[in-house]
């Protein structure tokens, strides 16, 4: 799929010819209207930003892969949300989070679940069984069937990550 650099008016155009369709195509997927003009406006944020547009018979193909990403993502938060307020419901009214405790809480969720996510799945793996099930580097050398060694690496890859995630966003 060919892309230009897009002046404004390039995608002014792109917008004023695709966005009730892109609308529509969104809201067919999700259900209502309101979380389709948010991934259409953010659909073409997200082609400002980059500062490209596709060739004009690409235009509609390139739309959606960006939308198919951004719901993805859009889906993937509503879980997690979803996970996190479910686990609060066990807890006693009175061990009960502020809102603004939550909303840390789930920025901080979804900025694990896009560091592990961009882990290579056996690094992944090896870090989740030992930080949530507390198994030891060998235990996991076995359930993986890979050496110790392997593990100890995919522990750091892990880790520096994390450091990476961590001191990247300080001031």
């Amino acid at each position: 799929m060919p892309i230009v650099d897009a002046p404004s008016q390039a995608i002014e155009s792109l917008y004023k010819d695709h966005s009730n369709w892109l609308r529509g195509w969104l809201r067919a997927r999700l259900g209502n209207a309101w979380d389709a003009a948010d991934l259409a406006h953010d659909t073409y944020a997200r082609i400002l930003h980059k500062g490209t547009q596709p060739a004009a018979e690409d235009s509609r193909r390139y739309l959606t892969q960006i939308a198919s990403g951004l719901m993805i993502d859009l889906f993937r938060r509503r879980g997690i949300e979803r996970a996190y307020l479910d686990a609060l419901a066990l807890l006693p009214e009175a061990q009960a989070p502020s809102e603004e405790t939550r909303a840390l809480a789930i920025e901080a969720l979804l900025e694990l679940d896009r560091i592990l996510n961009g882990l290579a799945p056996k690094v992944r793996r090896a870090f989740l069984l030992c930080k949530l099930d507390g198994l030891s580097y060998g235990e996991i050398a076995r359930e993986l069937s890979v050496s110790l060694s392997s593990v100890e690496k995919y522990m750091v890859t892990a880790l520096q990550a994390c450091y990476l995630a961590l001191y990247e966003s300080s001031p």
